[in-house]
């Protein structure tokens, strides 16, 4: 096998090899430069016999086919690639060659063999690859970890890949990044962010000519307005995108998402557009992937909703109903790989729309679960997605080993010793890109963590959520608001390190007495606010008034010395006795709480009918 090398220097490289390294560069900044370029280079490097140049020329033209053609006709190219940049001894292209050849298994829906292809090549790549081609290799590692759900990973390749692309150094991919990391959000659920990524990733594009990216772009913010509710809004982009060229230098029809621009324009009121979307969609089917599939199921089912044909509606989710069963759940392994959770919540809300609109109730609600579970799953993820252990694990080991070859260089060189100094300075800089990021994930948290319960902020996202269903399912939801007794008088005695003790306990007791479908959080300071479904005000006084018992008769040992005798107050009220409103019904709970520390704490307070509020207390 030849000996692989670093490609060759400026100074080495032969004009055919110039000519196909500068098709490379252009890929994603001019994309119809880019594939002329690559084709004179290619005849040039035939001519004379220039593996080098064949290889680079060939890979251009693989990643061209990928992106405007299909997988298959692009798998043809890149073999010819790396066999010719194998033959060259340039490692370099070869380990690209071998990130396009993973790219078309995952275009293909393999992604799990894709993974397993390109994970070899990702410490090697790390080494020769710089600035974009560094930045490719990762975002298909990253691409690949998306397919399969695993959304640590992919957020940690994504933001890595930014960090080694710059506007200075890079040809344009960086683009391509905001484009790719706004896709991810919107899986998880932050449109917002997600808005915010597509704008700057158009900001970058307006100094490209591609426009492919332009389209993928546009699609992305049709796809985020709609997801905040503002599909009006999304409109404009989607005939932007309408009106590129679909040939070699458009937007490529195998990236258009017909599917997804359909159910924006469905949901702007558009029905003729939503219709012809679908039209171009089911004509693209036969190479759709199962993510695209299903969505399309949910495009028609959308369109015939809208012309009050309830069975046809019924009818496309049903026969999408293979599509949207996750595969990753324990006990079943006739899901599809590679579907989306925004795409499934998408699926079993239309649903649950269409079988109420049919009146199967049951069936609704039952989807409706569906729905709110994976809503539930996707904040959940996306709390701790985006810059947990596996950002933060790359990035160190990545610094780590930074230091040590520019520590190595040092002691060779006075020239070593610059380098080296301003290497330290980037990586001072990437540390605190590091620790801010691991700021906003404690700022993001869903949990306190004294308590172990949910914070407010999870409270605020999660109670309008089960007011709705309260609502729609016609049962009670109770509130309570508890406020533990004298709480100051803890920290002045024994101090605040007692006072957190007794908080993290009466956390620990809460959890252990509440229910898997009970939330329970800290509301703020010493103050909890526990969430009961299909529980009224008396079960849940009732409820309270045990736990208070519990708690009163409770012993703490700390640093040598007993704490007992603690009480609390509360309030309960239900979303039968409030309005079913978030912040009334804290208001009617909070006024409840008030009371029961007017009356002496120690006590349970719930509204009586018709006489007035009554009271549970402990003697």
């Amino acid at each position: 096998m030849p000996r692989m090398t670093r490609p060759a220097t400026r100074a080495h490289r032969t004009p055919a090899l110039r000519l196909a390294r500068r098709a490379w560069q252009l890929l994603h900044r001019d994309s119809g430069l880019s594939a002329t370029t690559a084709e004179q280079a290619l005849t040039r490097a035939l001519t004379t016999g220039d593996l080098a140049a064949q290889g680079w020329a060939r890979l251009t033209c693989g990643y061209q086919l990928l992106y405007f053609a299909t997988p298959e006709q692009a798998l043809t190219e890149l073999a010819g690639a790396l066999r010719a940049l194998e033959a060259a001894g340039d490692r370099a292209g070869a380990i690209l060659a071998g990130a396009g050849r993973a790219r078309c298994l995952w275009r293909q829906g393999k992604a799990r063999a894709a993974l397993e292809q390109v994970l070899p090549l990702r410490d090697e790549g790390l080494q020769l690859l710089k600035h974009d081609d560094r930045g490719m290799l990762l975002n298909t590692v990253a691409g690949c970890y998306s397919s399969l759900g695993h959304w640590e990973q992919a957020f940690a390749y994504l933001y890595q890949a930014l960090r080694e692309t710059s506007p200075t150094h890079g040809h344009g991919f960086q683009a391509v990044l905001y484009c790719n990391l706004a896709h991810e959000l919107m899986q998880l659920g932050d449109d917002h962010e997600a808005l915010r990524h597509v704008d700057e990733g158009l900001a970058r594009c307006a100094r490209l000519n591609n426009l492919r990216m332009l389209g993928a772009l546009l699609v992305n913010r049709a796809i985020s307005l709609s997801g905040l509710g503002r599909s009006a809004e999304a409109l404009p982009a989607i005939r932007q995108v309408l009106a590129l060229p679909s040939e070699a230098a458009g937007r490529a029809t195998m990236s258009a998402h017909f599917e997804s621009m359909a159910i924006v324009a469905i949901r702007a009121g558009d029905t003729a557009l939503g219709a012809d979307l679908i039209d171009n969609a089911l004509q693209a089917a036969h190479t759709a992937l199962p993510d695209e599939r299903l969505e399309l199921a949910v495009a028609r089912a959308e369109l015939a909703r809208v012309h009050d044909d309830l069975p046809m509606a019924l009818q496309h989710l049903q026969g999408a109903w293979p599509l949207a069963q996750d595969r990753n759940e324990r006990g079943n392994e006739s899901g599809v790989e590679g579907i989306s959770p925004r795409t499934r919540c998408l699926f079993f809300q239309c649903l649950a729309d269409v079988r109420q609109q049919l009146g199967d109730h049951h069936e609704a609600l039952v989807s409706l679960r569906t729905w709110q579970r994976l809503h539930v799953e996707r904040a959940q993820l996306a709390s701790r997605a985006r810059y947990q252990a596996a950002a933060l694990q790359t990035e160190l080991l990545r610094l780590r080993q930074a230091l040590v070859e520019t520590d190595a260089r040092r002691r060779s060189t006075e020239r070593a010793r610059a380098e080296l100094e301003a290497a330290n300075e980037q990586l001072s800089q990437q540390v605190g890109e590091v620790q801010s990021l691991q700021a906003a994930l404690q700022q993001q948290a869903t949990q306190d963590f004294l308590t172990g319960l949910f914070n407010r902020r999870h409270l605020n996202a999660a109670l309008p959520a089960m007011l709705a269903l309260a609502q729609r399912e016609g049962q009670p939801l109770a509130l309570a608001l508890i406020d533990l007794d004298h709480f100051k008088a803890v920290n002045d005695r024994h101090g605040h390190a007692a006072g957190d003790h007794l908080l993290s306990a009466f956390g620990q007791m809460l959890a252990r007495h509440s229910r898997r479908s009970d939330v329970a959080c800290r509301y703020g300071g010493e103050e909890f606010c526990l969430l009961m479904p299909h529980t009224d005000a008396r079960a849940a006084q009732q409820k309270l008034t045990n736990l208070l018992k519990q708690w009163s008769q409770a012993q703490f040992s700390f640093d040598m010395r007993q704490i007992g005798g603690q009480t609390f107050s509360a309030g309960v009220v239900d979303t039968r006795q409030a309005p079913v409103q978030m912040d009334l019904l804290l208001k009617v709970a909070d006024d409840l709480l008030l009371l029961a520390k007017q009356r002496g704490r120690n006590q349970v307070v719930a509204p009586e009918e018709p006489s007035g509020p009554a009271s549970q207390a402990l003697a």
